[in-house]
């Protein structure tokens, strides 16, 4: 059941991290579960060492949402300068 709600949530994330980012017309729900997920990880990497703060996407929490939702934006800010680049 927990990676059930670790989709749901890592899909939430995604999704209001590529609003935010600007990306949302270009990606659909299978990658933002997945940039939700990774950001996920992203988040708790970057997080617990600095703040000493950790959420999990497995069970439901604000912390954990706000967690993975600031990793993906971190992953999509990642995601764009690579392509940036790549175009010029």
């Amino acid at each position: 059941m927990g990676w059930i709600i670790a989709l749901i949530v890592g899909g939430i994330a995604g999704w209001l991290a590529s609003i935010v980012m600007g990306r949302n017309a270009s990606m659909g729900i299978f990658w933002n579960i997945v940039v939700g997920c990774v950001g996920s990880l992203i988040g708790n990497a970057l997080s617990g060492p600095l703040f000493g703060i950790r959420g999990s996407v497995q069970s439901f929490s604000l912390t954990g949402l706000l967690i993975a939702f600031v990793g993906a934006v971190v992953l999509l800010a990642i995601v764009n300068l690579i392509q940036r680049k790549s175009v010029r």
